[in-house]
């Protein structure tokens, strides 16, 4: 079972990673809402990639390393262990609030916007905060993987 989570957590972290990496890509070469049909095809995309990639990676990532910690009485009170489920929390609350909420819902606005249903002037084109966001992501995510790697040796918690 140790090695089965393990695996899961593993390829859960490569697609979230992926995921962040194809995102950055996208915003890169985004263009401006004003060209409207290639806006709504960047922004689908990205709520595609945030939907189908990035949500269930995290999700993955998440539930094999919560049921690796909780399964392994060695990793009670390993110190690199619980810097991983304070940082995996950190990531799968920011994922949702500053990643997938947002990404989702300019999907379906430029969509409906290049559809006619809303007026493209309501497209907030706010590329910075997502970018941003998906840096200090990855960032974290780069520490849970050298963590989990390394396993430095945190201060144990006591018994």
């Amino acid at each position: 079972m140790r090695k089965l989570l393990k695996f899961l957590h593993t390829i859960g972290a490569i697609g979230l990673m992926g995921s962040m990496a194809s995102l950055l890509v996208l915003l890169s070469v985004a263009p401006p809402p004003s060209s409207l049909a290639s806006y709504a095809l960047i922004r689908g995309a990205m709520g595609s990639i945030a939907t189908w990639i990035f949500f269930p990676s995290l999700g993955l990532t998440l539930v094999a390393g919560l049921l690796a910690i909780g399964l392994n009485p060695g990793y009670h009170s390993a110190g690199w262990a619980l810097a991983k489920l304070a940082t995996g929390i950190l990531i799968f609350e920011s994922g949702f609030v500053g990643i997938l909420g947002p990404m989702q819902e300019e999907a379906e606005q430029s969509a409906a916007a290049l559809a006619g249903r809303v007026d493209p002037a309501s497209l907030t084109g706010v590329l910075a905060a997502e970018r941003n966001t998906l840096w200090v992501l990855l960032a974290v995510a780069t520490v849970n993987v050298v963590l989990g790697i390394w396993r430095p040796r945190f201060t144990r918690l006591r018994d």
